[in-house]
Formats: C-alpha cells, sequence, structure tokens
C-alpha cells in the first residue's frame, strides 16, 4: 500500500522573516519621522462641521493644491473662464493656429497669406501678460514674411495698424464677455 506523501506547504522561517523585516523597518521609520503627533483630546471639537471648520481656518484639509505640491499663490483658471482669452479665440477663429498654450499664456497663428499678395503671408503672436482685461494685459506681436522665390524669404516684425485694430477689437471683446459672466 502506498501512502501519499504530504508536502509541507508552510513558508519556511527565512521567508516569513524576509516578509516581515521590511514591514517593520517602514513602520518604525515612518512613526519616529514625526508624522504622528500627541493631541490633546480636550482642545479637539467632536463634531464633524467643528473639526472641518477649524481645519480650514488653520489651513489645513483637502484640496488640489495641496496634493501637487504647490503652496504658492497660483491661482488656477481654466481658459473658458478668462475673457481675454475667449475673446482673443473668437477675434482670430479666421486663422490656422499653431501654438495654442493656456497654461503658457500663449497664442501662435501659423502663416497666413490672403490671394491678392502670394508673396506676402503674416504671423500673429499673442502673449498674455495678465487675466485682466486692460490693453497692457496682452502683447501682439506680427511677422511678415516676403518672398521672392520659394528660397527667398525675409521675415521682420510689422508694426501697422493691424496690431493697434487687432488689440482694440480683443480688448472690445473681452469688456463684453467679461461683462457677461459678471451678470450670470
Amino acid at each position: 500500500m502506498n501512502l501519499p506523501i504530504i508536502s509541507n506547504n508552510y513558508p519556511k522561517l527565512g521567508s516569513l522573516l524576509s516578509l516581515i523585516l521590511p514591514i517593520f523597518l517602514v513602520l518604525t521609520i515612518l512613526t519616529s519621522c514625526g508624522i504622528y503627533k500627541k493631541v490633546d483630546a480636550r482642545k479637539i471639537p467632536t463634531s464633524g462641521e467643528e473639526r472641518a471648520r477649524k481645519n480650514i481656518e488653520e489651513g489645513r484639509g483637502m484640496s488640489l493644491k495641496g496634493l501637487t505640491g504647490g503652496r504658492g499663490s497660483t491661482n488656477y483658471e481654466f481658459s473658458s473662464s478668462n475673457p481675454m482669452w475667449r475673446a482673443s479665440l473668437e477675434t482670430l477663429d479666421f486663422l490656422p493656429l499653431s501654438v495654442v498654450d493656456y497654461s503658457g499664456g500663449i497664442l501662435i497663428t501659423d502663416w497666413y497669406g490672403d490671394d491678392v499678395d502670394s508673396k506676402s503671408t503674416i504671423k500673429i503672436t499673442l502673449r498674455f501678460l495678465s487675466n485682466e482685461v486692460r490693453t497692457d494685459s496682452l502683447k501682439i506681436i506680427i511677422h511678415e514674411k516676403k518672398c521672392s522665390t520659394n528660397t527667398n524669404c525675409t521675415i521682420r516684425i510689422l508694426k501697422s495698424k493691424i496690431q493697434e485694430e487687432l488689440l482694440t477689437s480683443i480688448i472690445r471683446k473681452a469688456a463684453i464677455l467679461d461683462k457677461e459672466s459678471k451678470k450670470k
């Protein structure tokens, strides 16, 4: 009669120690870092609302800014809530855009030319200096590219009425959008 061989399925002492030892070391290091603070139970409010109010007053609590490590005075806004950004996009909607970076505060169009003068094209760069609806919140740079042949082109910064008209148009539209958003 053959008896079945019963194998020992219990982990060996060495493998058990290799699992427990790192966990024990991590817990020891974490508790020695001062994460846990002694607290007087008499100074902590008992109701949840009072504790939440106290945490907010002390600047503690849950926020996205706290999770990302930012403790500065950065103001996060969505692009749809910035009237200058929206007005600029609406004003330049007829142009192809090559760079649109809300977080960097820049809008750059692609080279654009009309059918009348095919050898001359322009590129418009908008730099947002602040979110306020003011003329000094936006810097507009217009580059002009003139080509005599496909390989012989010159690029220069263009100072013309286009720049002033574009700034005026964007500021007007931004003021209207800002007024409408404040009514809501």
